[in-house]
């Protein structure tokens, strides 16, 4: 009982939290003049993945197994990955360029989580057959490990394409400028217009993309790998193409063409970040659209909206 207690405390603590980070992060869309909001933003984070740590450890103590057997504890999980994913280079007192993806999708999974699961899909359950194997930590841990990196990558690559896109307009209007000036300019080449920080901006945000992706795949491989050994152990069969297997490897091919395209030189920048943003939809699809529907082996995981 205390237990229960203890983790329904840290679950409304959590969320209280992030209420408050989502104020603090519109009143600096709002006014960005305020000193002291960012950084009040990031210790809201930072509290928010102890209270979520907590959670996670009480509800694994009173359940007596990894709290990873259904959708309300897969999407904790995923905030908590998205949290580790902040604190990374917060504590190694680094630039965090990732603070701009990582906060909001905290924000957005938690605040998520809490306010449209229904309370009988938030409650801990006895593991059905299926489940009960010691490849649960490791398979579905790994597997939610490798889509917050992922989309955090996928996030990336998107504004990478947004930010390009605009210079390649800002580009355009300077060509024009200079058509309508040619008597001014006439000795002057493009390149000097070139928006240097932008040019920077851009190979940084291609060099973290790469290499972020880079770890997530790693780890997705190893989640469906693992996977393929429980299935064997719980079906009989490593793969049974079941819509779940089935877009975990469209979501496997994706990525890893990103890698290919990526290491070719002739493909770098724009093509290659178009396939990971492509990555970003899939991720959703095949963590949460199939859960949505409840259909295959895996339709444990299936649930309802509510609007409570």
């Amino acid at each position: 009982m205390i237990f229960v207690t203890l983790e329904y405390i840290l679950t409304h603590i959590s969320f209280s939290i992030i209420s408050i980070v989502i104020t603090i992060h519109l009143i600096t869309l709002l006014i960005h003049n305020i000193t002291g909001l960012h950084a009040s933003s990031e210790k809201g984070i930072i509290a928010t993945f102890f209270s979520t740590t907590g959670l996670l450890i009480t509800r694994w103590i009173y359940s007596g197994h990894f709290p990873l057997s259904n959708l309300y504890e897969s999407l904790i999980f995923l905030s908590w990955s998205f949290s580790i994913i902040f604190l990374i280079p917060y504590f190694r007192n680094q630039k965090n360029d990732l603070s701009s993806i990582t906060v909001p999708s905290v924000i957005f999974t938690q605040g998520f989580t809490m306010s449209s699961l229904s309370i009988e899909m938030r409650q801990s359950a006895i593991l059905v057959p299926a489940l009960k194997s010691q490849w649960l930590m490791m398979h579905v841990s790994m597997m939610l490990l490798s889509y917050a990196i992922l989309l955090c990558g996928s996030l990336l690559s998107v504004a990478l394409l947004v930010i390009t896109f605009r210079k390649n307009i800002d580009s355009f209007r300077q060509i024009e400028y200079l058509n309508k000036k040619r008597s001014v300019f006439k000795n002057t080449s493009f390149p000097l217009f070139r928006n240097y920080y932008k040019y920077q901006l851009t190979q940084r945000l291609d060099y973290w993309t790469y290499r972020i992706i880079n770890l997530g795949f790693i780890f997705l491989t190893i989640g469906i790998l693992s996977g393929a050994v429980w299935a064997n152990e719980a079906w009989g069969s490593y793969w049974n193409w079941d819509p779940k297997e089935t877009w975990a490897f469209i979501t496997w091919a994706i990525f890893a063409i990103y890698l290919h395209t990526r290491i070719n030189k002739n493909f770098q920048g724009t093509n290659p970040a178009l396939v990971a943003s492509i990555g970003f939809l899939i991720i959703w699809i095949c963590y949460f659209g199939i859960n949505l529907l409840g259909i295959g082996l895996h339709s444990y995981g299936s649930f309802t909206l509510t609007s409570n």
